[in-house]
């Protein structure tokens, strides 16, 4: 019979399982090798750091597919821009107006909203150096921050943790999804990634295979699942990619060390917390209703990470991105009323990616090929709202290979929510130094 561990503290987490020698299995490498280190530790960790509990929250929200940023921030009044859309192109009729020249796509009046209260900051033409139009390794670069040329093993969240968070809770950062980010990735793992909050929890007493590691994310969503992921074989990977060999090992045996400390409290939050706003039947709707749940019920959280697939549109955009955006911003609009209505929202940052833009010319077959630079959304009562940077040109003369070039460098916008919202230098976790976007 298996019984699940009620755990109230993390010392005493690691003195009656693993450092106990409780558990009932053979123990796995890598939690052999972090025992003393564990140890050592948890005697130092009396107390924990500042976390979400009383200080500012990021979360992250993965555009995954390649969103085209020219029909989500639409140059409505530019001639290059209907001379390359002829059928995916809007009028200045059918957007929603930010200024005389560029409104957002029809079916983000959620955002239209936020734009109008003061709560939406748009930056236009973000992207970095010698572009990549591979999802995966463009998806690479945006999570370790790294160069286009460069191979980085850990995540620009992860460096994060590494640097600002030692000893903190597991749950100091957290993934609604199937699988970690890349973003996460750290010399000291911490964070942890679950679908549903009552599927994540770690039983005692009973086989330690991959199989009962895995039970802990299962997956009970929507069942528009499937349509969410459409629009491309990049949509079923909502966020990051797979790993391989000892690393996901470690990331495994981790998120497994994890549970146990953290699932009697995330299960708890979950069940206790009403959601105080009507969110979109959807995956991404699910899961920022289930952070806002977590957010009200004082989960020690400093970043979530949640993701909403489809995006690769090479045939047929109209109406899949009339949907995904719809979602999108409807979504991140019930959001910001639940955290409204809790008191929560001044403390909540949203900050939106997605691994590149799309071709300026849209194709013969109803939609855009991969591209380069593309707009990103930053959400809170605290921004610097309206339009920053300044929208690339459009010109023929001006683009490469079809691609508009990129006038802000994402890592700048990391820089700005580092220094300015999390209140950390970011020359630690990105590299060197990048002049801090003034995002709020």
């Amino acid at each position: 019979m298996k019984n699940e561990i009620t755990l109230q503290t993390r010392r005493e987490f690691i003195r009656r399982t693993v450092l106990g020698s409780s558990l009932a299995w053979t123990v796995p490498a890598f939690l052999a090798n972090t025992f003393s280190a564990l140890q050592a530790d948890a005697a130092d960790s009396a107390t924990q750091i500042t976390t979400g509990k009383d200080a500012t929250i990021l979360v992250v929200l993965q555009m995954a597919g390649g969103n085209d940023g020219i029909n989500t921030v639409v140059p409505y009044a530019n001639d290059f821009y209907h001379k390359a859309r002829p059928t995916l192109g809007f009028t200045g009729e059918k957007v929603l107006k930010l200024n005389g020249e560029v409104g957002l796509h029809p079916a983000m009046a959620g955002f239209k909203e936020l734009f109008d209260a003061g709560k939406l900051s748009v930056i236009q033409g973000v992207g970095y150096p010698n572009p990549n139009r591979s999802h995966f390794r463009s998806t690479e670069i945006w999570q370790t921050a790294s160069e286009s040329n460069r191979i980085e093993k850990n995540g620009w969240i992860g460096r994060y943790f590494d640097n600002v968070c030692p000893g903190a809770d597991p749950t100091v950062g957290v993934t609604i999804g199937s699988q970690l980010p890349q973003a996460f990735f750290a010399d000291k793992p911490k964070g942890i990634v679950f679908n549903n909050p009552q599927n994540y929890r770690f039983m005692a007493n009973g086989a330690a295979t991959e199989e009962s590691y895995k039970k802990l994310n299962e997956l009970e969503m929507s069942a528009t699942l499937p349509e969410e992921n459409s629009g491309g074989s990049i949509g079923m990977l909502p966020a990051g990619m797979p790993m391989t060999g000892g690393r996901a090992v470690d990331f495994i045996s981790r998120t497994a060390l994890d549970a146990q400390h953290s699932s009697d409290e995330v299960r708890a939050i979950a069940a206790r917390v009403q959601n105080q706003a009507e969110y979109p039947a959807s995956q991404l709707g699910n899961s920022l209703k289930l952070v806002a749940k977590l957010i009200g019920g004082g989960l020690a959280t400093r970043i979530y990470y949640v993701s909403q697939g489809g995006y690769d549109t090479h045939t047929n955009q109209l109406g899949s991105q009339q949907r995904l955006l719809g979602d999108l911003a409807g979504s991140v609009k019930s959001f910001t009323d639940d955290l409204k209505a809790q008191g929560n929202m001044g403390r909540v940052l949203v900050m939106t990616f997605s691994e590149f833009g799309r071709r300026v010319a849209e194709n013969a077959n109803g939609g855009t090929d991969h591209g380069a630079a593309a707009p990103m959304f930053i959400i809170g009562d605290k921004v610097k709202s309206g339009l920053l940077g300044k929208y690339p040109s459009l010109a023929p003369q001006d683009l490469f290979q079809g691609d508009v070039k990129y006038n802000v460098d994402f890592r700048s916008v990391y820089a700005g929510v580092l220094e300015n919202w999390l209140k950390t230098k970011s020359v630690p976790v990105l590299g060197k130094q990048f002049a801090p976007l003034p995002v709020v």
